[in-house]
């Protein structure tokens, strides 16, 4: 195929094509005997696999993959993915264990425990998140601390640590409007509302659902694209 027709049909635009290529995302297109790129269906499946590999995994990660097919190594490919695979399920078991933590707490009540405040510092000890981090949140309106009237220091409650750990589970994430939405309901829920943070919890849950859907799409093209480079031309 032509640069125009490859582009239309798998519905991306000539320049992400030649970007593809340029970056060794794809292999070098053949030319024709008058000079024109032409490309193949293996060329088709490449481009396939990188729409169906970014959405879930990133193109960071989609172009590391699809550089080490190019270099003949589809194991280093598939533990890469593996690596995903199991960071999404730690993601996953941490969501759980921030649920019960509510529920605990919310149990709890108005208990002497519930009253606890904690600095900045303790918290990132805690929670094994930076304080550049956690300050960088509160600037992005994600979660608000509480200030001695003294001193103006920070302090967080336990239900701050809860909010803050959620916030953590989506770090890592693919960049989309789903994460946008669910970045802009944590700016809107307040940082002492328990059964808000634990909706929130649901439309995380849902988020790493629907990932697990998309990784699993990806993980199919992409073996089959290492099927397709195991047969003889």
């Amino acid at each position: 195929m032509r640069p125009t027709r490859m582009a239309k049909t798998v519905m991306i635009s000539p320049s992400t094509l030649r970007n593809y290529e340029a970056k060794g995302l794809i292999p070098p297109a053949e030319r024709s005997a008058n000079g024109y790129r032409m490309y193949t269906d293996l060329h088709a499946a490449y481009l396939e696999c990188i729409q169906a590999m970014a959405p879930s995994f990133g193109m960071a990660v989609t172009t590391e993959v699809l550089h080490d097919l190019r270099h003949d190594k589809p194991y280093d490919a598939l533990w890469t993915v593996r690596k995903m695979e199991v960071a999404l399920y730690e993601e996953k078991v941490k969501l759980e264990q921030i649920v019960e933590d509510i529920r605990q707490l919310t149990n709890e009540n108005n208990s002497p425990s519930t009253m606890q405040r904690f600095a900045i510092h303790e918290v990132s000890e805690m929670t094994k998140i930076p304080k550049s981090t956690i300050r960088y949140w509160e600037q992005a309106g994600y979660v608000k601390a509480d200030r001695d009237p003294e001193n103006r220091y920070r302090y967080y409650s336990r239900a701050h640590l809860v909010k803050i750990r959620l916030i953590h589970v989506l770090q890592n994430s693919v960049y989309s409007e789903d994460t946008v939405k669910i970045k802009q309901s944590f700016a809107a829920t307040e940082d002492t509302d328990l059964q808000g943070i634990m909706n929130l919890t649901e439309h995380i849950r849902s988020y790493l659902e629907e990932c697990i859907q998309t990784q699993m799409c990806g993980i199919s093209s992409l073996w089959k694209l290492i099927q397709l480079l195991k047969t003889p031309n």
